[in-house]
């Protein structure tokens, strides 16, 4: 609901279903108070991952639908507060955010509330949910990067989840993208780097050998936690 896409009464904490409103469809009108209540909650329970240092940046990664002439990225200024100090990640997925007329503003606006614009890596494409290849520094210390696949025909066919997309990557497509966060890590102290994680184990392959050409402990192979699980 706080990204914007569609949810049901159900879906929502127990505490804040009586009385919301919703549309013709029975989804959830998302209201001011009720983004600062689910907001606050959100929060609070984070807090066991800020006490362990663990909480990085939370990503907020909104619906396509969210999109100019429909929506104003103002309308993100009270969730943005609500969810500070912790850093928040903007992932928008409506490309015209970032077309040649809109791309200076919404830039400003994220560095302007101490958001981190989330760069993507994407099939190539000008379909409205395909988002170009546009790197950039919003947050001070704080970069982001989300890793979609290159996948072009299943990106845009009628497939289920699980066949849409290939999210797997090739040596040579993740050192395209190594040189992106190179790039991107020469502004901010930290690059965050996040594998689509929708189908089988495609996200952790392609994360570990990413770790890998990048000179990082890539961390225990699949099968050695899979043995500890067990």
């Amino acid at each position: 609901m706080l990204s914007r896409h569609a949810a049901t009464v159900d879906s929502l904490p127990p505490e804040l279903r009586d009385g919301v409103e919703v549309g013709p469809r029975g989804r959830v009108r998302l209201t001011p108070d009720l983004e600062a209540a689910m907001a606050r909650l959100t929060v609070e329970s984070l807090a066991p991952l800020v006490e362990a240092g663990k909480l990085s940046a939370l990503l907020l990664q909104l619906t396509p639908a969210f999109a100019p002439g429909q929506h104003e990225l103002t309308e993100l200024v009270p969730l943005l507060e609500a969810l500070a100090p912790h850093p928040v990640a903007v992932e928008l997925r409506h490309r015209a955010w970032v077309g040649e007329e809109r791309l200076e503003s919404t830039l400003a606006f994220l560095e302007d509330h101490e958001a981190a614009f989330v760069a993507v890596d994407a099939p190539p494409g000008d379909h409205v949910t395909i988002m170009p290849p546009v790197d950039a520094v919003t947050r001070p210390g704080l970069a982001y990067l989300r890793a979609h696949g290159r996948d072009t025909e299943g990106y845009l066919t009628g497939k289920t989840v699980a066949e849409r997309f290939a999210w797997t990557y090739s040596d040579t497509e993740l050192g395209e993208i190594r040189r992106r966060v190179e790039g991107m890590a020469e502004e901010a102290e930290h690059v965050r780097v996040m594998f689509n994680n929708n189908r089988s184990d495609d996200a952790p392959t392609a994360a570990r050998r990413f770790r890998a050409l990048l000179g990082q402990d890539p961390g225990p192979p699949a099968e050695a936690a899979q043995m500890r699980l067990t």
